[in-house]
Order: structure tokens, then sequence, then C-alpha cells
């Protein structure tokens, strides 16, 4: 005779519900993907505006050795760090330190002094309120995602977009754009000029008087595309 189950004898099965991980989607080429994957973790690939990954109420920014260098060069970066000011709970990942020699001298063609990075690193935590994160390679980067998505804490809305700038921000983020032009050169010619288009409409010879050689760099405006 069979057994006759009544509604408090029968056996629920539930399945474990899988970690989940979402990731911008020009992340997807990267290893650390295949292996979050092969760790057992979800990856729900979106457009991410701010963040390279989401995992629970974390943003994270993965910069492998070589990445961190050029976007601290060309400044990318720290626009990056800016959008993050909108996440309460945000780390940087910088990846491959067994790999790439984070402080050598003349790291791929920029003969940037190790200081610099070191006093960038510092204006990372301090300024930009950042922990950062050394890994030794990709797979170990996915090991510290996989832990951290096994968090209990609440998911993050992805409702943001990157950081509005305000004016003095916009006209000097326009500036930083032509190469060798860092804050410290674009703020010194706005004050001097007051107006981009003032700027711009001055003579080579102007320009040199203030920031020397670098003014060689505006000629760009003079050409065609």
């Amino acid at each position: 005779m069979k057994p006759i189950l009544g509604i408090f004898s029968k056996v629920r099965e539930k399945k474990e519900k899988k970690p989940k991980v979402i990731m911008d989607y020009r992340e997807k080429n990267s290893l650390v993907y295949s292996q979050l994957i092969e760790l057992g973790i979800e990856v729900e690939i979106k457009e991410l505006k701010v963040a390279d990954y989401i995992v629970n109420d974390v943003a994270i920014e993965r910069k492998t050795v070589q990445d961190f260098i050029s976007s601290m060069l060309n400044k990318r970066l720290t626009n990056q760090l800016q959008g993050l000011q909108q996440y309460k709970n945000r780390i940087l990942i910088i990846e491959g330190i067994d790999e790439h020699e984070l402080y050598a001298k003349g790291v791929p063609d920029t003969g940037i002094h190790p200081n610099a990075i070191r006093g960038f690193l510092l204006s990372i935590i301090l300024s930009y309120k950042t922990p950062i994160i050394f890994t030794k390679d990709s797979e170990d980067t996915a090991r510290f995602i996989s832990v951290l998505s096994k968090r209990q804490k609440k998911e993050l809305s992805l409702n943001v977009s990157k950081k509005n700038l305000n004016k003095k921000e916009r006209m000097q983020f326009i500036l930083e754009g032509f190469p060798g032009i860092g804050p410290k050169t674009a703020k010194k010619l706005l004050s001097h000029f007051k107006t981009l288009r003032e700027l711009f409409s001055a003579s080579i010879e102007e320009l040199t008087e203030i920031i020397g050689k670098r003014a060689e760099v505006f000629r760009l405006l003079e050409e065609h595309y």
C-alpha cells in the first residue's frame, strides 16, 4: 500500500540560489568573466554607466596594472572615481601585481616616477575615500568578487549616471582632453582667459608666454578632421 502524504509531510526541495554579480558588458572578454562562471557565480551582463561590477551593495572598478597607469596619466581614472562616489560602498581592484611591477620606472614608455604612482594611490584612498585591493591575477580577482557576492547585503539600484560636472569642472574637463594639459595647467589658462572662446582664440605665442612649450598642443585647433 502506497503511503499517503499529507501537506505537512511533503518535502519541499529548495534550490540553492546562486550568488549573483552584475557585470558591465565591456568586461565580457576578460578572464574574470569565465572564472566567475567556473566558480558557480551567476553573472548578469548589463551596460553600467559607472563601475565594472556591482556586487550586492558594492561598486567595483577593475584595472590591470597597465590600465591603471595609462588611465592615471590620461585622467580617465579620475573621472571614473568621481562617478563611483555615487555609491556608498566602492572598491578599486588593481589586478596583476604578480605579473607586472607597479612602481617600475619607465612603465610602458611613460617614465613616470614611482612616487607619482604612490601619491596617486594615496589620493584614491584619502581624497576619493575608495579602498584599493591588489590582486595577483584575474583568478584572484574573480575569487575576491566571489567571496563578496556571498555576503548577505541588499542589492544596489543601477539607476546611476556619470557624475554631473559643474560649469567650471566642464571647462576644465575639456582642456584636460589635450595631451600634457593637467588640472593645474587647465586652471591656470582658465584663470587668465576666463572663457574657452578667448582661450581658443589666443595665438600660440600668447599661450606660450603662460604655459611654455605645452602650448604647442593647441595647434590641434587649426587642424582639419
